[in-house]
């Protein structure tokens, strides 16, 4: 476990419960900025990462690790948790790089 991280057991409903947050809040982004709807791909794997809950960012990172399809690129989102307003915080999202054939 990365340092800095107190070791808690998430439950399943917790790990559902702030990751549904996340997307909400980064679904209210996206309506706000359609343009984004632009950048990315028409079809991808989306990994929100909250910068203020190092242990769920663990979590869905070894859940991309577990669940790796090479069949769709992988946008994460860095942002606050869903439960501060997405208009003091917006999201870094990082796109997929395209790969040179």
């Amino acid at each position: 476990m990365a340092k800095g991280i107190k070791k808690q057991k998430l439950t399943d409903e917790e790990i559902v419960r702030r990751n549904l947050d996340l997307q909400t809040a980064f679904n209210n982004y996206i309506f706000k900025n359609p343009g984004m709807m632009d950048r990315l791909p028409n079809s991808f794997r989306l990994v929100i990462l909250p910068q203020d809950d190092p242990e769920l960012s663990l979590i869905n990172l070894q859940i991309l690790n577990k669940r790796q399809k090479k069949d769709k690129p992988v946008v994460l989102v860095l942002m606050k948790s869903g439960r501060i307003s997405i208009k003091h915080a917006e999201p870094d999202v990082f796109l997929p790089l395209p790969v040179a054939a």
